[in-house]
């Protein structure tokens, strides 16, 4: 493996979605989640995590270190019990072999006394998305002319087009801003690498290619600007850098990245570079 990465990033990404639900909410009747006071689409970064995590998968096929521990189909106990004798082993053995533990961490407590590994927390961090402007929940009925049971079959065989309905919720069109942190003094502790972090760039440049459905619609990356600091503690404040990325809209009602112009301030603290990807 590399060695750690020796520098802090802090970085905005910005994609957008077209007719489709980019993260629906389990306790809405899966419409896309938004926030309840101003109506502005969120996006949890679990949802970006996961699609980073099945990019690194495909690309690695689950080949150590590129392993993804955080995935369907793995019973997790086990694991963390067989990867050491002891925690600290434990941690340097999963760090080491699983991508996603390396980048965003993981709670391996989960055990039984003596089976845990302890937290691990990754020098990656994600914030929930937010939609630069209020999003529109639209719901549509869809049917289809198959059923499921006999008993249904029956019910419709004196409708001259037989049809079952469902509903599909949409967002008609909106662009997200996601804020990250990478940290390098927690990369020293996961040894979170350069080449690591090249990887997650592209992860993130690529996480909707391969993540297609009828239910997410179009969505794609639109742009990343990435803040390299020239030192593992930083030297400028995120807050103060996020803030050199402005998104202004071009209409009263977007409905495409055209709709926007998205202005970056070159002007930045000593020591900081700016980095732009897209």
């Amino acid at each position: 493996m590399n060695t750690p990465i020796k520098n802090r990033y802090d970085f905005v990404y910005l994609y957008d979605v077209k007719d489709g639900n980019p993260n629906g909410d389990p306790d809405q009747a899966n419409l896309p989640r938004a926030d309840a006071e101003n109506q502005e689409g969120l996006v949890t970064d679990v949802c970006i995590k996961r699609k980073v995590r099945n990019y690194v998968m495909l690309k690695h096929e689950l080949k150590s270190p590129y392993d993804i521990f955080i995935r369907q189909g793995n019973v997790l106990n086990p694991i963390i019990k067989d990867s050491g004798k002891d925690i600290e082993q434990r941690q340097k053995s999963l760090t080491g072999q699983y991508y996603d533990i390396r980048t965003f961490g993981a709670v391996l407590s989960t055990g039984g006394k003596g089976e845990g590994a302890g937290t691990v927390r990754g020098p990656v961090q994600f914030t929930f998305s937010r939609s630069s402007d209020r999003i529109y929940q639209a719901e549509h009925s869809i049917t289809r002319c198959a059923v499921t049971t006999p008993e249904e079959a029956k019910a419709q065989e004196t409708r001259e087009h037989a049809s079952t309905f469902g509903r599909k919720s949409t967002v008609p069109y909106a662009l997200y801003r996601m804020h990250g942190f990478i940290s390098a003094v927690d990369a020293v502790k996961t040894g979170f690498s350069e080449t690591d972090l090249e990887l997650l760039w592209e992860a993130l440049l690529n996480a909707f290619e391969h993540d297609r459905s009828a239910a997410r619609g179009e969505m794609s990356p639109r742009k990343l600007v990435i803040f390299k600091h020239s030192n593992h503690l930083g030297n400028a404040r995120s807050g103060e850098l996020f803030e050199k990325v402005v998104i202004e809209s071009k209409c009263d009602l977007p409905r495409s990245c055209n709709d926007y112009e998205i202005k970056v301030d070159y002007t930045l603290p000593a020591g900081v570079e700016l980095i732009e990807k897209l």
